[in-house]
């Protein structure tokens, strides 16, 4: 099987994720649960985690690094704690239902700052423009899961400094691939899964917190057990109950190879062999390739449409064919509704530090044989 799904969670994992995952089944119990050496190793472990975390993001201050269950797990927390029923909220038109679903479970006024596909200039007008006065808080996706666009956050944090408004990034599909910095951007959150970019578990997540963050959910934190309350100061606000150490553990390990590999060198890797697939399929009679055409405006995410065939159907004979794709909405209708292609949705290729050239080939030659006749006769 080629994978090509890696906007959903990277498949293949450096060999030392596993590695420390079982050694820390063998060797962590719970941290702050006790003094015992099984306690403290856990303990260990996890402000490594949170040191490794914070390097990599440019954070100042470890503790404010928060171990979440996934992205999804930091947005609910980051929309919670700034966002009350009623409020106004701008967003960017490519946001994931991680990001809406919150939202419209609050009620909020949701404005769109939408803009076209690839545009970071009319992207940066649009927030501009949406930004007004009664905004009580901003969220934008840094790189869209549908589209790989690459959204101007720099740009929209400035606005937000300047404005006085509370500023949320989702980085699920930019960390571990492009720079992420806490201290350039000043945002109150920044939330990540670890099993993408980051290379770690499915379970694991990382949320960049700000003093205004208000907990999810009341429980057991290690500390001030005495209390009713959760503890008022991070990152024991936040987590509670027990961490995941086998997963922490191995998002560790994950965010080590990336660190070792080097961002820029991930980066470049990834949006090489995207310019790859994104020229080979656009050679492709009935193919429609969604593609900015350079590394500046897209990330290592594309999505196609077949004319002769719906994306589901052909995200499913592409399984026949041994590529592991993902086709239909992505959990992101808002974002198809952006570029016109929320009756149909798209197939999706994504790629990882681990994808080849070759893979691509094999791809692009796979998507012409689907193209061309697979459609007309039923068969692969």
């Amino acid at each position: 099987m080629i994978y090509l799904d890696s906007a959903a969670t990277t498949f293949q994992k450096p060999p030392a994720v596993k590695a420390a995952m079982v050694k820390a089944l063998e060797t962590c119990a719970s941290p702050g649960r006790g003094g015992h050496r099984p306690a403290m190793a856990a303990a260990e472990k996890l402000y490594e985690c949170r040191e490794r975390a914070a390097k990599l993001f440019e954070v100042e201050d470890p503790e404010r690094v928060i171990m979440t269950f996934n992205a999804t797990h930091g947005l609910n927390i980051a929309i919670r704690s700034l966002v009350s029923p009623g409020d106004r909220v701008v967003i960017s038109g490519y946001e994931h239902n991680s990001v809406v679903r919150p939202l419209h479970a609050l009620d909020a006024k949701i404005a769109v700052a939408d803009c076209p596909v690839f545009d970071k200039s009319a992207a940066v007008r649009a927030f501009d423009a949406a930004i007004t006065r009664d905004t009580r808080a901003v969220i934008i996706n840094h790189v869209s899961n549908v589209f790989g666009f690459i959204l101007p956050v720099y740009e929209v944090a400035e606005m937000c400094r300047e404005r006085g408004v509370p500023f949320i990034v989702d980085a699920s599909q930019s960390a571990g691939i492009l720079r992420v910095s806490q201290r350039e951007l000043g945002a109150d959150f920044i939330a990540m899964p670890g099993h993408k970019g980051l290379y770690g578990p499915q379970g694991t997540g990382i949320l960049i917190a700000s003093e205004s963050a208000r907990p999810l959910l009341f429980g057991g934190s290690g500390s001030n057990s005495i209390s009713p309350d959760m503890p008022d100061f991070l990152p024991d606000a936040l987590e509670a109950g027990t961490h995941n150490m086998p997963g922490i553990a191995g998002l560790c390990e994950g965010m080590a190879f990336v660190e070792k590999a080097g961002l820029d060198k991930i980066a470049a890797h990834e949006k090489a062999l995207n310019l790859k697939l994104v020229r080979g399929l656009s050679d492709i009679p009935g193919v429609r390739v969604f593609a900015a055409g350079d590394t500046e405006n897209q990330s290592s995410v594309t999505s196609f449409e077949l004319d002769s065939m719906d994306s589901e159907l052909a995200g499913e004979r592409l399984s026949q064919m041994g590529f592991a794709v993902r086709a239909g909405l992505h959990c992101s209708p808002m974002a198809h509704a952006s570029v016109g292609t929320i009756k149909r949705g798209t197939v999706r290729a994504s790629l990882s530090a681990f994808n080849t050239p070759n893979e691509i080939d094999a791809f692009i030659n796979a998507v012409e044989k689907l193209a061309r006749r697979g459609y007309k006769s039923g068969k692969i």
